[in-house]
């Protein structure tokens, strides 16, 4: 048995201390580890190497990932696919370990179409897989935004300003709602709900009218450019507005307990799984309790919005 593992798509905190778990619980058991780099387009160009321990050691507190990542445009055909595995067999790599999102794991499951041993572990800032109740990298992208905008904050109050933060989040708005809820905000916008301009509008204006004069306006790039809101707000509420774009900020940093405790035990039973011939699936957590799902039945699990959060969030920003 031989084990090869990728990072595919955005990279995400924690992905290492995944890749750490990975690895040390197949040296544990004396499985010959390979690590790809610059993840599918690595495989199709033979970037492969082997791991050790001490290829691992260290790590565990670092953002990005090691092995690098990368999309590839040849990989999504079917060509580039059966290149894949036949690259795959030509090293002896029999199961074949991917950390990614959605799309990093759509391509997991192209791969298991035509006969690879696949294993999946979730990573991803947007919280946007929807079979795990979080993914590595999202919790410290949210404490990212935390501390970010607690600083904005401080000089929003300062110059009595309304301040439009845009995080990302282009189909999933959880950086938005989540950090929204922790920072105070007085309005998320998302891509699940519809919003009413005018509506925000007047929220701002009531706090203003009770002499309210900075706002915190929480926005996922779904919804949109910061750029498109600042103008008109300060129109429709004569309150200076300003706009900030967090952008890659939320990608990097030391990943946090959270996320490096979901991807120790996500990397450990990913390896687990693959020693019990159970492989084909993605580890998720799911109400505590980390689980094997199949690959094909967890990319059809809906992602769903956290609607009482949300509402909690208009309740409090009265």
């Amino acid at each position: 048995m031989k084990i090869g593992i990728l990072t595919s798509g955005g990279d995400a905190p924690g992905m290492n201390a995944a890749l750490r778990a990975v690895v040390r619980t197949a040296v544990y058991h004396n499985i010959p580890i390979y690590g790809i780099n610059n993840g599918y387009a690595g495989l199709l160009e033979k970037d492969i190497i082997p791991l050790t321990v001490y290829s691992v050691a260290n790590i565990i507190q670092l953002g990005g990932t090691i092995l690098r990542s990368s999309r590839s445009e040849f990989f999504q055909t079917v060509t580039g696919q059966k290149t894949a595995t036949r690259i795959l067999e030509e090293y002896g790599i029999d199961h074949l370990v991917v950390i990614g999102g959605d799309g990093s794991l759509k391509g997991a499951m192209a791969l298991k179409e035509l006969g690879v041993n696949v294993m999946g572990i979730p990573a991803t800032i947007d919280n946007d897989f929807g079979a795990s109740d979080f993914n590595i990298g999202f919790d410290t992208a949210v404490n990212t935004a935390i501390d970010a905008i607690s600083k904005i904050r401080d000089t929003t109050y300062s110059h009595n300003r309304i301040n439009v933060v845009q995080v990302m989040g282009r189909k999933c708005g959880d950086i938005a709602l989540y950090a929204g809820f922790s920072v105070g905000a007085e309005i998320v916008i998302v891509p699940e709900v519809e919003y009413d301009f005018e509506d925000i509008c007047n929220t701002l204006l009531r706090g203003k009218e009770r002499g309210k004069m900075h706002n915190i306006v929480m926005l996922a790039e779904g919804r949109g450019s910061y750029r498109d809101y600042i103008v008109p707000i300060e129109e429709r509420t004569r309150v200076t507005t300003r706009g900030t774009n967090l952008g890659y900020i939320q990608r990097g940093g030391s990943p946090s307990h959270y996320d490096r405790n979901i991807a120790g035990n996500m990397g450990y039973h990913a390896v687990e799984a693959i020693i019990k011939n159970q492989s084909g699936g993605v580890i998720v957590k799911r109400n505590g309790n980390y689980i094997n799902m199949p690959l094909e039945e967890a990319l059809e699990v809906p992602k769903v919005f956290n609607k009482d959060l949300y509402d909690k969030i208009r309740i409090l920003s009265i």
